[in-house]
C-alpha cells in the first residue's frame, strides 16, 4: 500500500481529533513543526500530518516520497515520525521527559509533561538531515 498526499483539510482534521488532550497536541505539534519547517500541514494519508517532503530509496531499488516531518495524533499517544530515525537523538530523548520510541517514532502521551524546547530541536535536527539533500533512506535502513 503506497500513502500519498490528500486534499484532506489538516486544521479541520485537527479540530477534530480525540480525546481533547490529543486535539490539545496535535494543534501545538502542527504549530511547532510549521515553524521549524517554514512549510505548511499537509495530510498524508488519512491521519498523517506532514510536512515537506522528501525522496526515499530502499536497497531493491522501490522507492517514494513521504514528509520530512510528520505526526499523527493516535488515540493512546501523539505518533511524531523521524525519518532519520530515534537513534540520533539518544542524548536529547535523555531530557525529553516521559515518551517510548520504535526505529523512527516517538510516542508522547502528554505534550504538557516534556520540554518543548528538547522536542523542538529534536524535530529541527532531523528536518536538517532528511531535508539535506543526501539522506534518502528510512529510518529502519539508516
Amino acid at each position: 500500500m503506497v500513502t500519498t498526499w490528500t486534499d484532506v483539510d489538516p486544521a479541520a482534521y485537527i479540530d477534530a481529533v480525540t480525546p481533547a488532550v490529543r486535539r490539545r497536541d496535535a494543534q501545538t505539534l502542527s504549530d511547532l513543526m510549521e515553524r521549524v519547517t517554514g512549510e505548511t500541514p499537509r495530510m498524508f494519508g488519512p491521519s498523517i500530518v506532514g510536512f515537506g517532503e522528501y525522496h526515499y530509496e530502499y536497497p531493491s531499488g522501490r522507492s517514494g516520497d513521504a514528509p520530512a516531518a510528520a505526526f499523527a495524533p493516535r488515540k493512546p499517544a501523539s505518533t511524531l515520525y523521524l525519518a532519520d530515525g530515534v537513534a540520533a537523538y539518544a542524548d536529547l530523548l535523555a531530557r525529553l521527559g516521559p515518551h517510548t520510541t520504535s526505529v523512527g517514532c516517538l510516542y508522547v502521551k502528554d505534550l504538557d509533561q516534556v520540554d518543548l524546547e528538547v522536542l523542538e530541536e529534536i524535530v529541527r535536527r532531523s528536518w536538517t538531515t532528511v531535508t539535506s539533500g543526501t539522506f534518502g533512506q528510512r529510518a529502519r535502513d539508516s
